[in-house]
């Protein structure tokens, strides 16, 4: 049977008709002589989920730091719902690979840290804290420390901590990539069931193809680094509300990560082959 051909584009307008609330332009991110990433566009529509994909080494977590503030480009520029980004964001989530809760504090204490940063009173933090605890379904779980939880738990401490301030924008890096396979599929679902809720602009990193196309509503890629860049961008016009796991059988699924693999791919033979 032939395959659908499914066309990439490098313009990252998609199906979105909203204002971009994401824009990259011509950015380049250099440590000293050694250049990450060079000359890279991407912009991502109010509500649009973008997943980004590439080899190891190519600069994805650069590109999302740049984002955050965390790292200046070396030239380029970096906006977010129209206002240059020069230091650290107080408009986005983050959503790391490895833990990031603070150990001696409990889940509601570590979920409300971000409205406390904000000057939120106390009884306004408390109740809205408790409310997201709730809706990641860890009522009952208020006053558990981080290593009385289990890994799926912790994320979805990780997940209320980002969400709770409605962030314009939402950053992951690898969220699920510590997480057994069945766990990983259980928060993948549970994270597009409360980004469908608010539709905020995400920006997700991530090695696993699989988990690009079935969370995404636009696949990019990036080339092996270093001057690392955008070289294709493909758009997920599968349905929402998704299932991760009942998505990955749709055909078109199927033809879509053939067509995406087969860009992929020789870039992750140029980043082994640069390493030898």
């Amino acid at each position: 049977m032939a395959l659908a051909v499914v066309k990439p584009i490098s313009v990252p307008t998609g199906k979105h008709n909203k204002r971009p609330m994401v824009s990259i332009d011509a950015v380049t991110m250099a440590f000293g002589s050694y250049v990450a990433v060079q000359d890279v566009n991407l912009t991502v529509a109010d509500g649009e989920f973008l997943a980004i994909v590439g080899p190891t080494g190519c600069g994805k977590s650069t590109v999302l730091n740049a984002i955050a503030g965390l790292l200046r480009p070396a030239s380029g520029t970096v906006t977010i719902d129209g206002a240059s980004v020069k230091g650290v964001q107080n408009d986005i989530g983050y959503l790391f690979q490895q833990d990031a809760l603070l150990p001696w504090k409990t889940s509601i204490e570590n979920v409300e840290l971000g409205l406390l940063f904000k000057g939120v009173p106390s009884a306004e933090r408390r109740e809205r804290s408790m409310n997201w605890l709730s809706k990641v379904g860890l009522k009952g779980f208020e006053h558990r420390y981080p290593h009385q939880l289990s890994g799926g738990q912790r994320k979805r401490v990780q997940m209320a901590q980002a969400l709770i301030a409605g962030p314009k924008v939402i950053l992951m890096d690898e969220p699920f990539s510590a997480l057994d396979i069945h766990t990983r599929h259980l928060m993948q679902n549970e994270l597009l069931r409360l980004w469908q809720e608010e539709r905020r602009a995400v920006v997700m990193i991530t090695h696993d193809l699989e988990e690009a196309i079935a969370l995404g509503d636009r696949v990019a890629i990036l080339a092996a680094g270093p001057r690392s860049r955008v070289i294709e961008s493909f758009p997920v016009e599968l349905e929402r509300p998704r299932d991760v796991a009942e998505i990955k059988l749709d055909p078109r699924f199927m033809d879509l990560y053939r067509n995406i693999w087969a860009s992929l791919r020789g870039e992750v033979e140029k980043s082994y082959e640069r390493r030898d």
